[in-house]
């Protein structure tokens, strides 16, 4: 059963819950690590992410949560680096890596801020063909570590959230795409979330990647980490027993945590 998360949001950015909450909430679900991971200053989306006062106040408050539950939980204090952010990453424990946003004609086209906002910007930048939209959105994925430093690989597929909401279903196309930006990341070393974050805000039914996704990771030796990408304290755990069995189905064995020493394997099921 996986015991652990390194992907967590809190009200210092778009979170419900402050940082001590989610801690008391990782302790009573029996939590060995919890990592917390506030979006890095994104101009676009300075609504839901951290300003420089912010994220001041974000690490000072995790870091005193750092010694108050040492003997309860592991605590991290790290940042998602969205990959247009040039916000200093060096004073974090991790970094996760993500992409948000398509640059498009001098317009940042967000994947993810509502299914509304994703139609009207694939319809008016992208003439309706996804797979398009999906070309450009996974070229910026295949350079993310390269542009953030990321120890580990946010949500690779959140170019899909919304593609229910647009009736589309991966094509050839697609998961070529797809598949050459694997191919571009491999070689990092860097491990992949299986995000659940979706699944809670009942946008998807499957974590991000989709299987096909995880099995190319899989067939090239790539790695894996688990997250909820929690915004809420009742979904900290939110779908980790599909991810898991999703896992284990294609194979994998092991799956990331983050210590002082970097990211380490154990095994899926302790």
């Amino acid at each position: 059963m996986i015991k652990s998360n390194f992907h967590t949001h809190t009200v210092f950015c778009d979170g419900a819950d402050t940082p001590e909450e989610l801690v008391n909430e990782a302790v009573k679900k029996g939590f060995f690590a919890l990592g917390f991971s506030g979006h890095s200053y994104f101009e676009p989306d300075s609504d839901v992410c951290m300003a420089e006062m912010a994220a001041s106040r974000y690490r000072q408050c995790v870091n005193l949560l750092k010694d108050r539950y040492k003997d309860k939980i592991k605590i991290l204090c790290g940042v998602e680096q969205d990959y247009y952010s040039v916000s200093h990453i060096g004073v974090y424990d991790y970094v996760i890596g993500s992409v948000h946003s398509v640059l498009k004609n001098g317009v940042y086209l967000s994947v993810d801020a509502s299914a509304d906002t994703f139609s009207r910007n694939l319809n008016e930048f992208y003439s309706g063909d996804f797979d398009a939209f999906a070309e450009d959105y996974f070229a910026l994925v295949g350079n993310v570590v390269n542009k953030t430093n990321a120890d580990i690989i946010g949500h690779f597929d959140l170019i899909l959230k919304y593609s229910g909401h647009v009736g589309y279903t991966p094509t050839p196309r697609f998961l070529t795409a797809a598949e050459r930006t694997v191919d571009k990341l491999i070689p990092f070393s860097r491990p992949f979330e299986i995000n659940t974050g979706a699944m809670a805000r009942g946008a998807r039914d499957v974590p991000y990647p989709i299987p096909e996704i995880l099995k190319m990771i899989k067939d090239r030796g790539g790695k894996i980490v688990f997250s909820s990408d929690c915004h809420e304290k009742s979904r900290l755990d939110f779908g980790f027993d599909i991810a898991e069995a999703i896992a284990k189905e294609i194979g994998f064995t092991e799956h990331g945590i983050i210590t002082e020493k970097g990211v380490e394997y154990i095994p899926i099921s302790i």
